[in-house]
């Protein structure tokens, strides 16, 4: 287990370490979260780096990753816990055959078995309570809450109890509450709007696309193997695409992805047929493809070609 960082520079350097190249605002509220001992709340479009930061928290903190990845009817059974019922029939029938439960042992003895049956040993627990319990280590794990926009508002309502105190309510057995506040990260696109409810209890930061700099720094670490001009094209390629009227934006991800296929190309540059070729890569949509395919791609690279030769 690694400490928490002490200061707003030594979470840009934590970030850095796994290559995850983050704005000075984004460092300031990840370390107040983590100074604070509040889930932070990350909103912003598919693609721009919200899941990874989970991720690299859990890896340079040596933390355990807890995700709950978010969908439509996502209920408790799913999210927080269940009992498992098969074993709890095999104990029953098992105290039926044995003689411990029947007409004559009594209601003493009928109770006790329920007791037992709904004791944490046949309790299922899913991602929401596993991430109440710390690592052998005694470090609170990292619990990433993934796309909320895509649940319902009654899962919503559930979760306040969890980002208030850390804690989870089962009738069976009561309250069961963190040792240690696990580091929470709530991520959405933005499908919907999030209950105020629900981010009054976080930090909240809208993380945004890059800008050319900072897409460029990006793509020089996870795309080390792509040559400098042609990752200074692909990054001005891909700033001028975000400027029009598409369905759906590339976010970094996908910049990241069409660098690594032209690097398995062989491309050194852009030329028109490559881009329209490998439009796959970076665009989602065929209405989005189309519109950029062919001439308007060209009008494009020709800007980004005169733009890097006069830099």
């Amino acid at each position: 287990m690694i400490n928490l960082p002490t200061s707003i520079d030594d979470t840009a350097a934590l970030l850095a370490r796994a290559d995850y190249v983050a704005e000075r605002s984004l460092a300031t509220a990840l370390f107040l979260a983590l100074k604070m001992e509040r889930p932070l709340f990350l909103e912003g479009e598919a693609g721009v780096g919200k899941t990874e930061i989970a991720k690299v928290l859990a890896d340079t903190l040596e933390r355990r990753l807890v995700r709950l990845q978010c969908y439509e009817g996502l209920d408790i059974s799913s999210a927080v816990y269940e009992w498992n019922y098969p074993r709890q029939m095999i104990e029953i029938r098992l105290a039926e055959a044995s003689g411990k439960v029947n007409e004559a042992s009594g209601q003493a003895a009928r109770k006790k078995l329920s007791q037992d049956i709904f004791s944490e040993q046949f309790l299922i627990k899913r991602p929401l309570l596993q991430a109440l319990e710390a690592g052998a280590d005694g470090a609170a794990p990292v619990l990433l809450i993934d796309e909320l926009d895509r649940t319902d508002e009654p899962f919503e309502a559930y979760l306040l109890e969890v980002l208030s105190d850390y804690q989870v309510s089962i009738p069976e057995l009561g309250t069961i509450k963190a040792d240690k506040p696990p580091i929470v990260i709530i991520t959405s696109n933005r499908t919907r709007e999030i209950h105020d409810a629900v981010k009054r209890r976080c930090l909240y930061h809208w993380v945004d696309y890059p800008d050319a700099a900072r897409e460029l720094d990006i793509l020089r670490r996870k795309a080390p193997g792509a040559a400098e001009r042609l990752s200074q094209e692909i990054v001005a390629f891909v700033q001028r695409l975000r400027k029009m009227d598409l369905f759906k934006l590339p976010g970094v991800a996908e910049t990241i992805d069409w660098t690594k296929a032209l690097v398995a190309l062989d491309q050194l540059a852009l030329d028109p047929d490559t881009v329209n070729n490998t439009l796959g890569a970076l665009l989602k949509y065929q209405d989005d493809i189309g519109r950029v395919r062919g001439s308007e791609a060209e009008r494009l690279l020709a800007e980004v070609k005169a733009e890097i030769a006069t830099a």
